[in-house]
């Protein structure tokens, strides 16, 4: 990969993103954007990734876009910021039907906490930052916020945290909801480690699926969903890995899957 602004490397069946502009803590501009879309997709289509771990170089995550880029006369506009850079990134995260796993290492402002609520698993550490920063410059909140925050944490929460702009620690968003799990800050880069390696021991194809139920769930009737599941359970049925998950039940040992 060309790009410099972030670290691409598979790690055994990981895909690990690392956004790496640590001077501006991990700010998005143009080129990051468009790298982290490419390595999405170098992780959709390889067999060999079963899991994808995403996390920020330094100490933060990821804080939001790089305002000089944005007011930039010579720069993108928003609109094409907003349909290019950050639309594309979160639809390729609900829609690539492998577990990710957003490792929030330091503070998420802005379109940065939304990107992380946009992964299937968020875990943060203690000390870490989420905060909806838009208000602050007069900005509504973009990169899916708007539809992620108030499904996980209510309406009322999510409004609150939008117009104020507070700030919340890793232990707070765990509380509310908003996130999976926080591990103090020297556990966290192995803890985060060992939960995304155990997603890739899983059953690749059915967390998929559950995944694309999921995300069929926010719009259908419990009917439809009804439907839905029984339609893919019988795709999940089919799977090599349901034949040993089977297997191992009834020879009363360990799966061990392998994500077909």
């Amino acid at each position: 990969m060309a790009s410099e602004t972030i670290k691409f490397e598979i790690i055994g069946n990981v895909g690990k993103i690392s956004l790496h502009r640590p001077n501006v803590f991990n700010s998005f501009n143009q080129e990051m954007s468009l790298a982290c879309q490419e390595a999405l997709d170098m992780c959709a289509s390889n067999d060999a990734v079963r899991a994808i771990y995403l996390t920020g170089e330094g100490k933060g995550f990821c804080a939001g876009q790089d305002l000089s880029e944005a007011i930039d006369p010579n720069g993108p506009d928003i609109k094409r910021i907003v349909d290019e850079h950050y639309n594309p990134l979160i639809k390729r995260l609900r829609t690539i039907e492998k577990p990710i796993v957003a490792a929030v290492n330091g503070v998420a402002a802005g379109a940065g906490a939304n990107v992380a609520l946009a992964c299937d698993i968020v875990v943060a550490k203690k000390s870490a930052v989420f905060v909806q920063a838009f208000s602050s410059i007069s900005l509504i909140p973009d990169s899916g916020g708007t539809f992620m925050l108030p499904r996980l944490i209510g309406w009322q929460k999510a409004s609150a945290l939008m117009m104020l702009a507070d700030k919340i620690d890793g232990p707070e968003a765990e509380r509310l909801g908003m996130i999976y799990k926080w591990f103090e800050d020297e556990a966290f880069d192995a803890a985060a480690w060992k939960l995304v390696e155990k997603l890739a021991a899983l059953p690749t194809k059915g967390l998929g699926l559950t995944k694309r139920l999921l995300n069929e769930s926010v719009s259908n009737t419990l009917d439809e969903q009804l439907e839905a599941e029984g339609r893919t359970q019988v795709i999940a049925a089919a799977t090599e890995d349901f034949q040993e998950g089977v297997s191992a039940f009834l020879e009363k040992r360990r799966p061990v899957f392998k994500g077909k």
